[in-house]
């Protein structure tokens, strides 16, 4: 059982667009982030994305877990700007703000 089944938590999504001209455009165009979070602290348990390479999504969720989306973006943002260093690294961005956008908004 997930250590986070047991928390008080929500399960958030973004969407983004995949950059036409890359690779990962001839696969996929769109870019999904399902966020789990624990709205007691706004600190992320579990994530998941909707890359066809299993590596790519456990890379991105090991990168996520542990952080808070509390006071907003910046950490997240620098941390994959930094360690994702591939293309739609931009969509995968948006994708994150997106789900941590619609956590703050149904949090308000």
């Amino acid at each position: 059982m997930a250590e986070w089944k047991n928390k008080n938590t929500v399960l958030t999504a973004g969407f983004a667009q995949i950059p036409k001209g890359t690779t990962l455009y001839e696969v996929s165009t769109m870019v999904g982030c399902v966020l789990i979070i624990d709205a007691d602290d706004g600190v992320i348990c579990d994530a998941s994305f909707t890359f066809v390479m299993d590596k790519t999504s456990e890379f991105l969720v090991s990168l996520l877990v542990g952080k808070s989306v509390a006071g907003g973006m910046q950490e997240i943002a620098q941390t994959i700007q930094e360690r994702f260093l591939a293309p739609g690294q931009g969509a995968v961005l948006q994708a994150i703000r997106a789900a941590v956008d619609r956590y703050h908004e149904k949090k308000a």
